[in-house]
């Protein structure tokens, strides 16, 4: 029986609400005028003007540092903690603990570790909030890698050992290549969550040290700009590539599987 077109039409009004507003923005992003409302012809002067902006420099600067630090913390201690909650114990508390960072809402940890970090008297800076997104990385690679891992052939493990290879060897040279897309997916979607991350930065962050959400926060309360929609088309175009590329590489894990 043939479907009815009617079904399809919530799909696209859903569509539609949802990436209309992304849609504006990005056209707006090459208004020639002032005004981020009336479109009055095509320019890319924004971008130009949005590349001479030093605060906006910096607080890229800053988030990049503080993803790039923080997805190579939960990369390695994501993949670790996955071999560890899949080979080596059955504790389903433990897999609670694990995975709670990730649906903890982001008020409810960046208070936490505010408190934490006031608890312990260290300072706020880049290493603060470079280690506050490590906490919540650390359990999105976890699960994606988790995924890979309960998927693989274990039968090739046992045959490493069967040979006389060291666990270590074993490790190294047949589980992390079965891992490998399963790790780079989980690094590319800890990557995107931290540079697009604000409410953890802003607890966690110093008034010297700003990442670019926090920049952008400053900017837009003062009324959005033509230049504030061109930042925003280019994190668009950054979150969009790198989401794509974890997609990707996670189907290949499936197809792997």
């Amino acid at each position: 029986m043939r479907r009815s077109r009617l079904l399809y039409v919530p799909f696209w009004v859903s569509y539609v609400f949802l990436y209309t507003p992304i849609v504006v923005l990005v056209a707006m992003s090459f208004n020639a005028g002032e005004s981020p409302y009336v479109y009055e012809g095509f320019s890319l002067d924004w971008y130009g003007v949005l590349a001479q902006n030093e605060r906006i420099r910096e607080g890229l600067v800053n988030t990049l540092i503080v993803a790039a630090g923080s997805t190579a913390l939960a990369t390695v201690l994501g993949t670790l903690l996955a071999v560890g909650l899949v080979r080596h114990t059955r504790s389903r508390a433990l897999d609670a603990l694990g995975m709670l960072p990730a649906v903890l809402p982001d008020l409810v940890l960046g208070i936490g570790l505010l408190v934490f970090y006031a608890t312990i008297r260290s300072t706020l800076g880049l290493h603060s909030v470079l280690l506050a997104h490590t906490v919540f990385g650390t359990a999105f690679v976890t699960a994606v890698v988790r995924t890979r891992l309960t998927h693989a052939d274990t039968s090739l493990e046992e045959a490493s050992r069967d040979l006389g290879a060291t666990p270590l060897t074993t490790f190294a040279r047949v589980t992390l290549p079965q891992l490998a897309p399963g790790i780079v997916a989980g690094a590319l979607l800890a990557f995107t969550l931290s540079v697009d991350e604000f409410v953890i930065a802003f607890f966690t962050a110093a008034p010297t040290t700003p990442t670019l959400p926090i920049v952008i926060y400053s900017m837009v309360r003062f009324g959005v700009t033509p230049e504030i929609n061109a930042l925003a088309t280019l994190l668009l175009l950054v979150s969009f590539t790198v989401v794509i590329v974890a997609q990707r590489m996670t189907r290949l894990t499936e197809s792997l599987s």
